[in-house]
C-alpha cells in the first residue's frame, strides 16, 4: 500500500514537472511572437518610429531577451537610423519586487547607426524629447531605481551624416565594453576602440565620467588614425582645397565635461603628412611630421609645459596675383567665407569649433607658467611667387631651419637661431634673443648675401624697363629693441651691379636706370648705404641721412674718377665677353659686339692649333618659355582680333606683339572668355591652357637649335671645329639672369685675356675697389 502511495506521489510529481515545463515552453514560445508583434505594432505610437526584427526570444522565467536583426528606422521615413544583427539583454527579474530596474547584461553584435545633423538639431532630438521627464516629479512615491550593467558593443559601424556642408563620414570595428552605472553610484568607467571608415587608422582609450560632478578622465591612444573629416568640413569655408592628414597620439586627460578651459593634458600627439592646397597635387602647406609632446598642460591653473615641439619638413606657398593673393582665392577676399561660417552659429563646423578651442586654452600662454624644453624646425621650404608683374617672381626658402633652446618665463632670455639657402641663389641666417616675458623686448642680428640683383629684374624691369645682369647684393643689420622702441643699423651692399638693354614694352614704366647709378653707385662700383631705423615697432622711421649724403657726395666726387670707371668697365667687359656669350630673350642672332668676341675666339683657335675650347650652355628654361608663352598667347590673340592669318604675320606685327602687355584688359578679357577660370590665377597658366605647353616647348627646341647654328657658324673651319666642343646643355637659373655659353679654354688661353686679367688685378689694388676686393671673390668672381 505505502509502495502504491508513493508510486502515486512521484506519479504526479513528474506530471506536475511535465505540465509545467510545457507551460514554460508554451509561454516562451508564445511570449517570443507576441512580443515581436507587440513591438511591431506600437512602435510608432511609443516611439514615433517603426521598428521590425526577424524575431524576438524571451524567456520570463529568467529575464533573458533577445531581438535578432533589429531595424529602427528614422522618424516618419524609410530611411535606417539604428540596425544590429542582435541586442540581448539579461533583466534580473527578482530585483523587480524591489522597484529595481536592472540590465545586468546588455550587447549588441554588429550595430550599424547613424547620426545625421542639420545645423543644430541632430536626428534624434524626437526620441529625446519624448523619453524626458515631463510635468513636476513625484517626490512622495518610492523611488525606482535604475541599473545597466556589463555593457557591450562589438563590430560596431556608426555613421555622421551633415547635408549642409556636406559631410558624410563614419568609423568601423567599434568596440566599447563598460561596468555600467548602478542607480547609487555617480560614475560610470568604459573601455573603448575603433578604425576610420574611410581610410586608415585606429583608436583605443578608457574613460571615467562623474555624472554627478561633471568630471571626467580620458586615457586614448590613435594610431596613423586618417583626418579625412576635417577636408569635408573645408568645403565650407573654401571655394575649392584639398586636405589629407593623420594623427598619432598618446594623450592622457581630464577636466570638467562643462568647462572646456578646467582640462588638463598630458602625453604627444603627431600629426603625419599633412597636405593641405589647391589639389591633391598642389600643396599650399604641408609638412611631413608635426610633433607636440607635452608634461602638463592646463590653462585653468595657467600652466603649459612642453617638452618638446618639432616641425618636420614644413612647407608653405605664397602667391600673389593681379587682385588677390592664393589665400583669398581660397578662402574669399579678406578671409570672408571663414568670416562668414563663423557668423553662422546655426551651422556646426568641427574647424571652427577645434579653431576656437585652440584659441580658448592659449589665450592665457603669456600670461602663465610656459616653458618648451625644445622647439625646431628641420627642412623647412618657403616659397614666395609673384605674378603681379608682368613676369613671375620666385623666391624660395630651402633648406629652412630654426632651433631655440628652451623657452621658460622663468628664463630672462631665450635664443632663437635661424638659418636658410635662398633659391635660386643666396643665404640667410638670424639671431633673436627675446624676452620671454615680454614680446616688445627683443634683440635681433641678420644677414642676407649673395644674392643675385638679377633675381629682382621683374620688379626692376616693371617699374624701369631697365634688367639688371651683373651685381650682387647683402643686406645685414642689428636690432636692439625695448618696450617697442627700435634702436637699429641696417647696411644695403650691392657690388658691382650693371644694367642691361631697355626692354621695350607697353606696360613698362621708365625711369632712366642707368643714370640713377650714375648717382647711387659709388666709386668703386658699389651701392653702400647704412639706413638706420628707430621709432616705434608700430611706426617706425626710416632714416635716409646716409643714402642722401652719398648721393650728393658722388655727384662731386665721381666725376674726377670717370675715367678710371670707365677703364674699369672695359677691362670687365673684355673678360666676360671671352668667357660668356649671353643671348637675348627669345634672340637667335648676336648683337655686334658679342659678334666681335666670337670670331676673336674662332682666330684664337685658328692661330692656335694646339689649343681647343669647351662650351656649356646655361639655359635658362624657365624664363625663356615664359617669353615664349606671351609672345605666341599674344601673337594668337592678334591675329584673331585682326582677322590676319599665321602667313600675313609680318615684322611689323612681330614688333606690335613683342610691344603689347601681357597685362592688356582685351588680352586678359580674351583669355578669360577662352578657358575656365575657376583655379586659374595667373597670366601664365592663363596662356599655357589656352596656347598648350607642346607649343612653348617645340618653339623653345627651335630657339636653341637656331643659336647652336648661328654659334657655330663662326667656326667653319673644319680643324676648327673640330678643337671646339659645344657639350649638352642644363636647365639652370644664371646667375645673369639670361641664358649664356660658358666658355672654358683648355691648354692655352687667349692672350687678350691674361693681358686683361692683369690689368683688373691691378685696377682691383687701387683705392676704389681695394676694399670690396674680398667681397668680390666671396661672391664668385666676375663670372659666375
Amino acid at each position: 500500500m505505502q509502495m502504491n502511495i508513493s508510486h502515486k506521489i512521484r506519479k504526479i510529481v513528474l506530471i506536475l514537472t511535465a505540465v509545467a515545463v510545457v507551460l514554460a515552453v508554451l509561454v516562451i514560445a508564445f511570449i517570443s511572437p507576441i512580443t515581436k508583434y507587440l513591438v511591431e505594432k506600437y512602435d510608432e505610437q511609443y516611439t514615433g518610429r517603426q521598428i521590425t526584427m526577424d524575431w524576438a526570444y524571451v524567456n520570463p522565467f529568467t529575464g533573458y531577451v533577445h531581438f535578432s536583426n533589429l531595424k529602427i528606422y528614422e522618424l516618419k521615413s524609410d530611411s535606417l537610423f539604428f540596425s544590429t544583427k542582435g541586442m540581448s539583454i539579461n533583466v534580473e527579474m527578482f530585483k523587480l519586487l524591489k522597484k529595481t530596474y536592472e540590465i545586468s547584461d546588455l550587447t549588441l553584435y554588429q550595430p550599424n547607426g547613424y547620426i545625421t545633423q542639420i545645423k543644430k538639431n541632430f536626428n534624434f532630438n524626437d526620441l529625446v524629447e519624448k523619453f524626458s521627464p515631463k510635468g513636476i516629479v513625484d517626490t512622495l512615491t518610492a523611488p525606482v531605481h535604475f541599473n545597466i550593467l556589463n555593457t557591450k558593443i562589438t563590430e560596431g559601424v556608426f555613421h555622421y551624416r551633415d547635408p549642409l556642408m556636406p559631410v558624410n563620414y563614419f568609423i568601423k570595428n567599434v568596440y566599447f565594453e563598460s561596468s555600467g552605472k548602478r542607480w547609487d553610484s555617480d560614475t560610470i568607467a568604459a573601455k573603448f576602440s575603433f578604425e576610420s571608415g574611410i581610410k586608415t587608422g585606429d583608436v583605443k582609450g578608457n574613460f571615467m565620467v562623474n555624472v554627478k560632478e561633471k568630471t571626467f578622465r580620458l586615457a586614448i591612444a590613435v594610431h596613423k588614425f586618417d583626418l579625412q573629416i576635417v577636408e569635408q568640413y573645408l568645403k565650407g569655408l573654401t571655394n575649392y582645397g584639398s586636405f589629407r592628414a593623420n594623427l598619432d597620439a598618446d594623450v592622457h586627460s581630464s577636466g570638467n565635461i562643462l568647462h572646456k578651459d578646467n582640462t588638463t593634458q598630458s602625453g604627444w600627439l603627431q600629426i603625419n603628412d599633412f597636405h593641405f592646397g589647391k589639389t591633391p597635387n598642389e600643396d599650399y602647406a604641408s609638412f611631413e611630421k608635426l610633433h607636440i609632446a607635452m608634461h602638463e598642460l592646463s590653462p585653468q591653473k595657467k600652466v603649459y609645459n612642453y617638452d618638446s615641439l618639432i616641425l618636420t619638413r614644413p612647407f608653405f606657398k605664397y602667391e600673389r596675383y593681379d587682385n588677390m593673393d592664393n589665400l583669398q582665392t581660397m578662402f574669399g577676399k579678406k578671409m570672408s567665407k571663414i568670416a562668414d561660417a563663423k557668423a553662422n552659429t546655426a551651422q556646426f563646423n568641427l574647424i571652427i569649433e577645434i579653431a576656437d578651442y585652440i584659441k580658448l586654452i592659449s589665450q592665457n600662454f603669456f600670461k602663465s607658467r610656459f616653458k618648451i624644453g625644445k622647439v625646431a624646425v628641420y627642412k623647412g621650404d618657403l616659397k614666395f611667387n609673384d605674378f603681379s608683374k608682368s613676369e613671375k617672381f620666385s623666391m624660395d626658402f630651402n633648406p629652412l631651419t630654426i632651433v631655440a633652446d628652451s623657452i621658460d618665463k622663468m628664463h630672462h632670455r631665450a635664443t632663437i637661431f635661424m638659418n636658410t639657402d635662398i633659391k635660386p641663389f643666396g643665404q640667410a641666417t638670424a639671431t633673436l634673443s627675446i624676452d620671454p616675458k615680454d614680446s616688445s623686448d627683443f634683440d635681433l642680428q641678420y644677414k642676407f648675401q649673395k644674392m643675385p640683383v638679377s633675381m629682382f629684374n621683374p620688379y626692376t624691369v616693371a617699374y624701369t624697363s631697365f634688367p639688371l645682369d651683373r651685381g650682387t647684393l647683402d643686406l645685414s643689420g642689428t636690432w636692439h629693441v625695448r618696450n617697442s622702441q627700435i634702436e637699429s643699423k641696417n647696411h644695403l651692399l650691392i657690388v658691382d651691379p650693371r644694367t642691361s638693354s631697355k626692354e621695350k614694352n607697353d606696360d613698362r614704366k621708365w625711369i632712366p636706370l642707368p643714370l640713377v647709378m650714375a648717382f647711387i653707385r659709388e666709386r668703386g662700383n658699389v651701392i653702400d648705404y647704412d639706413i638706420p631705423i628707430t621709432g616705434s615697432l608700430k611706426n617706425p622711421k626710416f632714416n635716409l641721412h646716409d643714402v642722401i649724403w652719398d648721393i650728393i657726395k658722388n655727384i662731386f666726387v665721381k666725376p674726377p674718377t670717370t675715367l678710371y670707371g670707365l677703364e674699369v668697365k672695359k677691362v670687365e667687359n673684355d673678360i666676360e665677353k671671352l668667357l660668356t656669350l649671353k643671348w637675348g630673350m627669345r634672340e637667335s642672332t648676336l648683337p655686334r659686339i658679342e659678334r666681335r668676341f666670337v670670331r676673336q675666339m674662332a682666330a684664337f683657335l685658328t692661330d692656335n692649333p694646339t689649343a681647343s675650347i669647351d662650351v656649356y650652355p646655361q639655359l635658362f628654361s624657365q624664363k625663356e618659355k615664359e617669353y615664349i608663352l606671351f609672345f605666341e598667347a599674344k601673337k594668337k590673340f592678334y591675329l584673331e582680333t585682326n582677322k590676319k592669318t599665321a602667313a600675313e604675320f609680318s615684322e611689323k606685327d612681330s614688333t606690335k606683339v613683342d610691344r603689347m602687355s601681357v597685362k592688356d584688359t582685351l588680352f586678359v578679357a580674351y583669355l578669360n572668355q577662352h578657358i575656365n577660370r575657376k583655379t586659374t590665377f595667373t597670366i601664365q597658366d592663363k596662356c599655357a591652357k589656352w596656347i598648350g605647353l607642346d607649343i612653348v616647348n617645340a618653339k623653345f627646341n627651335q630657339l636653341n637649335a637656331a643659336r647652336t647654328t648661328t654659334f657655330m657658324a663662326y667656326f667653319d673651319k673644319e680643324d676648327v671645329k673640330k678643337r671646339l666642343r659645344l657639350h649638352e646643355s642644363k636647365d639652370v637659373v644664371p646667375y645673369n639672369g639670361f641664358t649664356l655659353y660658358k666658355i672654358a679654354y683648355v691648354g692655352l688661353s687667349p692672350k687678350t685675356l691674361t693681358e686683361a686679367y692683369e690689368k683688373l688685378k691691378k685696377l682691383n689694388e687701387e683705392s676704389p675697389r681695394k676694399e670690396f676686393e674680398q667681397k668680390r671673390q666671396k661672391n664668385g668672381g666676375l663670372v659666375h
